[in-house]
């Protein structure tokens, strides 16, 4: 993977400012404030310490440096007061928006895309997720190399001449293309064994059921209770990349395949989902979907829009699926008051669902696990 150090690993976190754009409500549902604060989650989670925010109600981002210069000029007297030390945009910025803010603030600027890649490459483990993100990585930076060599343009030139950091540009550009290619190559062949083990799967005849779900929604927690697995189910974003799938039996005898996989998130980079077709393809080939959510997040709703719309974007829309309204626990007191629960109304308004396709569980406690093997054993 591309060893790109955002964030420094000593004891002293790297002082971050957060920047965001858009009105009221932007973006299928979700505010300004609300994505930000999943945007400094994010940054904890990459290892930084997040000083401040600042917001900009705009139609649309400012082609030439992402806000306004009002607001560029706040940012700047806010450095003599926070002492950041990088400025996190909570969109995906262009090459020229990125330059132009770094030159106006004096600063390292990077954007979602950037951070969330980064905390891709902090959770790879095995050798897939590592190529699958060092695609994504590649893929991100190519557009973005012109910045790179700024330096070395201004050296040498002339009539007939080329800048030596024109020539590294174009060095640079062919061996990210050649490594782009490369790392094709072997997820190719990655996604054709994939492809060969599902076959089998399928020549068996037992049923394959896939959790998807935002990430942190308790997709793994819900796996572990199903299958005993004991993978990693750390109350953290995108504790799982790799698809892990393990044989789980019904009440009924019947046996099925369980795939946990990565979850989803609010403006998920476009270049995440292309170098992870492989790992999604798994969702391709399940009998049953099973879209978990964490229903005591404030924007539960907009996080559940978030995985459908990814979902139709991934031609699944039509796939069988329940709706699972997980950490139950965190809403009642004890057992009693869960099974007191007949359904839960908080997305009346914001999401329509079908209400025979809901199952209310807690992973953590194991509560209305044995009512969820059921359905699923009805439906297979």
């Amino acid at each position: 993977m591309i060893k790109q150090k955002l964030f420094t690993t000593e004891a002293k976190a790297e002082q971050v400012f957060l920047v965001g754009v858009g009105s009221k409500t932007y973006d299928h549902g979700w505010s300004v404030t609300d994505s930000l604060q999943e945007l400094a989650h994010l940054a904890r989670t990459a290892g930084a310490s997040v000083v401040g925010t600042l917001t900009q109600k705009l139609d649309k981002p400012s082609p030439t440096h992402y806000i306004g210069k009002g607001k560029i000029g706040e940012l700047v007297d806010l450095k003599e007061q926070t002492w950041y030390d990088t400025v996190i945009v909570d969109d995906e910025l262009s090459p020229r928006q990125q330059r132009n803010l770094e030159d106006a603030l004096g600063v390292r600027v990077i954007d979602r895309s950037a951070l969330i890649l980064h905390i891709f490459a902090q959770r790879a483990r095995t050798s897939e997720g590592k190529l699958q993100v060092e695609l994504a990585q590649h893929q991100y930076l190519l557009p973005r190399l012109v910045g790179q060599w700024r330096h070395l343009e201004r050296l040498g030139g002339g009539i007939g001449t080329r800048g030596p950091g024109e020539a590294q540009l174009e060095t640079d550009r062919r061996l990210i293309h050649k490594r782009i290619n490369l790392l094709k190559g072997k997820i190719e062949r990655v996604r054709k064994q994939r492809s060969l083990y599902r076959r089998r799967r399928k020549e068996e005849g037992i049923p394959i059921v896939a959790l998807v779900g935002y990430t942190n929604a308790g997709k793994s927690t819900l796996f572990n209770a199903l299958s005993k697995a004991g993978v990693d189910a750390d109350h953290k974003l995108f504790s799982t990349l790799d698809p892990v799938t393990r044989r789980v039996a019904l009440p009924t005898g019947q046996q099925l395949l369980i795939t946990d996989t990565v979850g989803f998130i609010h403006k998920l980079p476009p270049s995440i989902i292309a170098a992870f077709r492989a790992t999604l393809e798994e969702l391709d080939e399940a009998d049953l979907l099973l879209h978990i959510v964490d229903i005591t997040h404030a924007n539960a709703a907009h996080q559940c829009l978030t995985v459908e719309r990814i979902l139709k974007e991934l031609n699944l829309e039509s796939r069988s699926r329940f709706t699972v309204f997980n950490k139950l626990d965190l809403a009642v007191k004890n057992e009693a008051e869960f099974k007191a629960l007949a359904t839960i109304p908080y997305f009346e308004e914001e999401i329509l669902l079908p209400r025979e396709g809901i199952v209310l569980i807690s992973a953590a406690r194991g509560w209305g696990v044995d009512k969820l093997m059921d359905k699923i054993a009805c439906h297979l």
